[in-house]
């Protein structure tokens, strides 16, 4: 009889090589079986990994999802195939920039053509951008959905970085590198134009309060360019959030004008005056046993930021259902204080590393006057 010897502990160099060659493996995108979600990480992946089975196969499922106008809705799985035409968002809700769609489509798409070369996924990425460059308004702003529809969703659309999604994509497809550089040389051309367009509706909807240049409002009338409602909570105001986005892009300008280092500069100066310290925000359970959300005072506390800040005063505004404007964040109604980030930390970065990154590097940039 064959002798059977006891299987050997596995040493503990072994194990980290095992582990260090799995991760690699990931990493390189030769992981079959690792899911890949659809979320903005889809457009992140290890570059080989776009010419395997599964990102096509998430391709051909986004495919199926881009509308007849040539956009992509939001917050749909669209690494999930419909199984039925009633999977397909549609009533006008398939053609939006919020929330990641269209954008992320296409940044998706065009990492797949860049790896395949294929045609299908070429030519549904170039409908997108075709599409995306028809939304633009003459005055260079984009709204939050296209073909229009009635109400605020047709305002010019700063709100959850909207606007700022689709120029960082046209910029980066201008640029012509890759992934991008598929892109024929009139569509390329056509995005810079519209770049340069929206460029100038940041500058002249940025809010000057006593010949200060100060920060941006989340939506605009895309007609008046003045400060507009979007949801009954959501005022005319100035915004700690959506301004960090604003002048993160402007900050990534190569050769910025002297009207562009102005903007910036007002923003930052805004921004850090619009600090709120000596405040923690605290999540709790009431005593009826509901989550909730509160103010306390805490000298050591992280700096903060509110989401609105009133025109003409810069005081924090908090507004419930019921469009009041208030003070205090513990007086609106709390399906609002749990459901809304009415306070964050959104420009802590930009002050504490993007700023000074930017302010380093400015010197060496020439000006375009």
């Amino acid at each position: 009889m064959p002798s059977h010897r006891p299987a050997q502990p596995i040493s503990a160099r072994a194990i980290r090589f095992l582990v260090a060659l799995s991760g690699l493996a990931i990493l390189s995108g030769c992981s079959a079986t690792a899911p890949v979600a659809w979320n903005p990480g889809v457009a992140r992946q290890a570059s080989n990994w776009y010419r395997s089975a599964q990102a096509r196969g998430i391709a051909d499922s986004v495919l199926q999802y881009q509308s007849a106008e040539g956009g992509w809705p939001k917050n749909t799985d669209l690494a999930k195939a419909p199984r039925t035409a009633a999977d397909i968002p549609s009533d006008g809700k398939e053609n939006t920039f919020d929330n990641d769609g269209t954008t992320l489509p296409m940044e998706f798409l065009a990492r797949v053509v860049h790896a395949t070369g294929a045609r299908v996924y070429r030519d549904a990425f170039n409908r997108g951008l075709d599409y995306t460059l028809a939304a633009q308004y003459p005055n260079g702003g984009w709204p939050q959905f296209y073909p229009l529809r009635s109400g605020y969703y047709s305002h010019i659309t700063f709100n959850d970085d909207a606007m700022i999604r689709v120029m960082s994509l046209l910029r980066d497809i201008a640029s012509g590198k890759p992934p991008y550089e598929f892109v024929d040389d009139v569509r390329r051309e056509r995005a810079a134009q519209a770049v340069a367009r929206g460029i100038d509706l940041i500058l002249r909807t940025q809010i000057k309060q006593n010949g200060f240049l100060t920060a941006w409002c989340a939506q605009y009338d895309e007609r008046t360019l003045e400060p507009a409602w979007a949801r009954r909570y959501e005022p005319p105001s100035l915004s700690g959030s959506e301004s960090v986005g604003i002048l993160r892009f402007l900050m990534s300008i190569e050769a910025p004008t002297p009207q562009i280092v102005a903007a910036i500069e007002g923003g930052v100066r805004w921004l850090r005056q619009s600090a709120i310290v000596g405040i923690r925000l605290e999540r709790f359970t009431s005593d009826d046993g509901l989550a909730d959300k509160r103010v306390m005072a805490e000298s050591a506390a992280e700096t903060l930021w509110a989401r609105f800040y009133e025109l003409g005063s810069n005081r924090p505004i908090f507004l419930g259902r019921d469009s009041v404007f208030r003070y205090n964040f513990a007086e609106i109604e709390r399906e609002r204080r749990t459901g809304y980030g009415y306070y964050g930390t959104w420009p802590r970065r930009l002050l504490d590393e993007d700023y000074p990154a930017w302010k380093r590097e400015l010197p060496l940039q020439p000006r375009r006057s």
